[in-house]
């Protein structure tokens, strides 16, 4: 491959996770006024219903969509690089029918054995709120594959755009029902989250109509395909479901891990030499379930890295450029580190003042206390979502399954252990899920330096930013210190994230951590660069 080629293919991976990462940002800003509001309103006991509801949900999602979009976007990219633009829609036409069959019957399951799943987690307010967000499964299922076809052709639009829109109707629906039921109809906080839910539900449903209305759009401008030979239907599901499966077991894995261990931390606290009744061990699970929407705001930003390396790496190796394709991989781990490490250094260092700030009705002591340990836990989710994205886009299915399950079964075990004694209680959890991802993490960053050829150190990509981040961290806390003594705390945070935001990107230039050719890879880079004199 020509070197011009090689810019325009790296130009295309960054120009997606630009436009994914764009859209993510905005989308999580919307969270914020949507999530922050609802737990004030629902309180920590409502908020639980929520949670316990969406943890059955997103298992059975995982089961139903988990592998649509990796798979879809892999086989289209391969594809369509090959011009078989034909094969490509059949691909899509194939994939669409089979896992809308899939979501459809887990809506129904989720839908009728609610009061089921509602007593494996230890919460039998939530089954209406499973019910209310049971039809989701298979919008969502609907939705992954647009997105999927799109992402293929490294369109990244219609999904940042579909995404804003779920927010927004999220927000505007989920918000107004809430609140409608609990503050003028004085009904229970558990009916308040279902409410919420059913705004999730709406924003799925206006979601997959935009992309619907766009795929339609697209396919009448694009031109028809020449190739004459296109797979049969039994070849194509057979591969789809071979790329899909594992990344399903990976993802289903990581849900039901995380439901099992939501229903081991409750019984324990029922249970064990805790002795609380529900109600007040599901208040104690209110405040650990609500800081993970801060908690998750980093990963959620990982999202536009994964969703653009496997279709530019799989084009690379369709190309046979493995040198693309270890430039490519470098990169997304470089950039992950720059964007993980300042933020779950954030959170450890200031997870009381966000609190405060966030979630006023909440316990501070623990609220705060989960998220500065949780915002550990975050930079090991973040490297271990593109670790897996990268193990994937190179044939790596299985592995990712393997290690997933290692860190998960050590983490129920830790929380069961922990989360039982009195002295720890509910801090065990975050501390289990740090204890996880951190093993996982190591694996995969082991496996990932055995199978790409040609990437970068990890020292050399990971050790400046977190120089950074840490001097940053610190930087953070004095001056968060010292405002308070004579601010509040709102004014004290921001002074204190101000500062933070200016230490982290002056040492990223100064140490020299992005590079002209890290810059040349992003759009507009060669100004940004002749902007911040970068060299």
């Amino acid at each position: 491959m020509s070197e011009q080629k090689q810019q325009q293919k790296s130009t295309s991976f960054f120009g997606g996770a630009a436009i994914l990462a764009g859209g993510i940002v905005l989308v999580k800003i919307i969270s914020m006024f949507y999530k922050i509001p609802l737990g004030n309103i629902l309180g920590s006991s409502g908020y639980a219903d929520f949670t316990a509801a969406f943890n059955i949900f997103n298992i059975l999602l995982m089961i139903s969509t988990a592998g649509i979009p990796v798979a879809l976007s892999k086989m289209i990219s391969q594809a369509t690089a090959l011009g078989r633009q034909r094969e490509a829609h059949k691909v899509f036409r194939i994939s669409f029918v089979f896992f809308m069959a899939i979501g459809i019957l887990c809506s129904l399951v989720m839908f009728f054995a609610a009061d089921t799943f509602a007593g494996l987690m230890n919460n039998s307010k939530s089954a209406l709120s499973m019910r209310a967000l049971a039809p989701s499964v298979a919008l969502v299922c609907g939705l992954a594959c647009f997105r999927g076809y799109a992402q293929g052709h490294q369109n990244m639009t219609p999904s940042s755009v579909s995404q804003i829109l779920e927010a927004l109707f999220k927000l505007v629906v989920g918000l107004t029902l809430a609140w409608y039921l609990m503050q003028v109809l004085g009904m229970e906080d558990y009916v308040g989250a279902a409410g919420a839910i059913v705004g999730v539900t709406v924003s799925e449903l206006v979601a997959l109509v935009y992309m619907v209305v766009e795929f339609l759009h697209y396919r009448r401008q694009e031109p028809e395909g020449t190739d004459r030979t296109v797979s049969s239907n039994q070849r194509i599901l057979k591969t789809c479901l071979q790329l899909a499966v594992p990344i399903t077991l990976t993802s289903s894995a990581t849900s039901i891990i995380t439901a099992v261990d939501n229903s081991i931390v409750m019984g324990r606290l029922q249970n064990a030499g805790l002795l609380l009744t529900e109600d007040a061990a599901t208040s104690l699970m209110g405040n650990y379930n609500i800081v993970q929407t801060v908690y998750q705001i980093p990963s959620s930003l990982m999202v536009a890295i994964t969703a653009s390396v496997i279709p530019a790496v799989t084009v690379c190796f369709t190309r046979k450029d493995k040198k693309g394709a270890a430039k490519v991989v470098g990169s997304s781990l470089k950039m992950a580190g720059i964007l993980a490490f300042p933020c779950g250094i954030g959170m450890l260092v200031l997870g009381k003042p966000i609190v405060q700030l966030l979630f006023p009705s909440y316990d501070l002591e623990v609220a705060g206390t989960i998220l500065s340990i949780l915002g550990v836990a975050s930079i090991f989710v973040c490297l271990t979502l593109v670790c897996n994205s990268i193990m994937q886009s190179h044939g790596i299915l299985n592995l990712p399954i393997v290690t997933m399950l290692i860190g998960g079964i050590l983490m129920v075990i830790f929380d069961y252990v922990m989360v039982g004694n009195a002295s720890i209680n509910i801090y065990g959890s975050p501390v289990g899920t740090c204890i996880c991802y951190g093993i996982v993490v190591t694996l995969d960053l082991c496996i990932v330096r055995r199978i790409v050829r040609g990437c970068p150190s990890y020292a050399s990509l990971l050790a400046k930013p977190l120089i950074s981040a840490i001097v940053m961290g610190a930087a953070a806390w004095a001056v968060y210190g010292m405002v308070s003594r004579v601010a509040g705390n709102t004014v004290s945070l921001f002074a204190a994230i101000l500062v933070a935001v200016v230490v982290y990107f002056a040492l990223l230039l100064l140490l020299g951590t992005l590079t002209k050719d890290d810059m040349s890879l992003m759009p507009r880079g060669d100004k940004i660069s002749r902007l911040l004199h970068i060299h």
